[in-house]
């Protein structure tokens, strides 16, 4: 395990990625220990087969098959048993968007007269107006902030790499008020703070929380819809999608580092998409019978 934890590091993975990787590789271990394998060079098809099926993160199969073919190239276990993980391809899911109305109803439904409105309306615009993922906003820093150029710099958690967005003059009023009138007085360099004491950095979970709430109170129907703060996000690349605006800049304005990223954003650009359209073909043979009361094809 640590030979592979090495190996992960070597190619890029970031720590929280191999710690995700190094808990499914656990699991799937300690489950062949439980079908009888207790040396990993007495494992074979039938352990690895059994245990797969134990898996109830399909997406885990694609972790473990990397692992079988490290322990094979390692020289671990002489056969290959990587090729018995099956394959599982994550279904398509429409991303999540909300209209440009349900959106200004939250904002406008915000009681920015107090301490905890100014803070919950400067973060939902920095969701909604340059479409910034929680992890992000919940780390920002006061340093990140630069008033001079209307800036933002900051190093994305997911992507670990810098990325520079536009204060637009809504936010840069927002994150104003806040700071000047709202932020508690700390020592603590992040940008927004919890309500009470100690006064830190909030987390991710109390955003979540937070929006959900502002969801319900602006009547915003959400029956089998998401209602976090990345909805905001998924809502505002599918407008500029559907704004014809350029998947580059896209791309770009999210900060994606994979390309192919904004696709399936694509896929919900309704005016493009009818431009793909062809005719349907006029009904021939056994179904136009059918079609014609003429029996089953």
């Amino acid at each position: 395990m640590n030979t592979f934890e090495a190996e992960c590091y070597e190619i890029g993975n970031k720590e929280v990625t191999v710690k995700a990787k190094d808990s499914i590789i656990r699991r799937f271990l300690k489950d062949c220990i439980s079908l009888g394998c207790t040396r990993i060079l007495e494992l074979n098809a039938a352990h690895v087969t059994r245990a797969c099926v134990r898996v109830k993160d399909k997406d885990s199969w694609a972790v473990i098959r990397v692992f079988l073919k490290f322990i094979t190239i390692m020289g671990t276990v002489e056969t290959d048993l990587s090729t018995l993980v099956p394959h599982y391809k994550q279904p398509f899911r429409v991303p999540v968007t909300y209209s440009e109305e349900e959106i200004l109803k939250i904002e406008n439904i915000m009681d920015r007269s107090t301490d905890i409105g100014k803070r919950d309306y400067a973060m939902l615009l920095l969701a909604s107006r340059l479409g910034m993922r929680s992890c992000d906003i919940v780390n920002l820093t006061l340093d990140d902030l630069t008033y001079e150029n209307d800036k933002l710099y900051f190093y994305q958690q997911k992507t670990g790499e810098g990325h520079e967005l536009l204060m637009l003059p809504e936010i840069r009023e927002a994150l104003e008020d806040y700071i000047s009138n709202g932020r508690p007085n700390t020592a603590d360099r992040k940008v927004f703070i919890r309500e009470h004491a100690p006064y830190q950095g909030i987390t991710t979970s109390a955003l979540r929380f937070e929006t959900a709430r502002y969801f319900h109170v602006a009547g915003i129907d959400i029956k089998g819809k998401k209602h976090g703060p990345h909805a905001f996000r998924s809502s505002m690349a599918s407008s500029m999608v559907n704004d014809l605006i350029p998947y580059e800049v896209v791309i770009k304005i999210l900060g994606h580092s994979d390309p192919n990223a904004i696709k399936h954003y694509a896929k919900l650009n309704v005016e493009i998409l009818r431009l793909c359209a062809v005719e349907v073909p006029e009904p021939s043979g056994k179904f136009k019978e059918f079609l014609q009361g003429g029996g089953l094809l």
